[in-house]
């Protein structure tokens, strides 16, 4: 859980910017697009070979 406190000066747009900063640092958004889908292991297992896959070409070419 997040807990963003007010200190001595912070304004509400303050407040919001440092909650929007944890939330990005912590990968909430990054994980819940995750898990927005179910994917089969097999699909997983697919995407991540193409991932590697890909990853090995770039840094070949790099």
């Amino acid at each position: 859980m997040l807990i963003v406190k007010k200190q001595p000066g912070d304004n509400d747009d303050a407040l919001i910017r440092k909650f929007s900063r944890k939330v990005m640092d912590a990968g909430i958004v990054q994980e819940a697009k995750r898990r927005k889908f179910h994917l089969k292991p097999s699909a997983a297992r697919a995407q991540k070979a193409q991932d590697k896959r890909r990853a090995r070409l770039l840094s070949r070419a790099a």
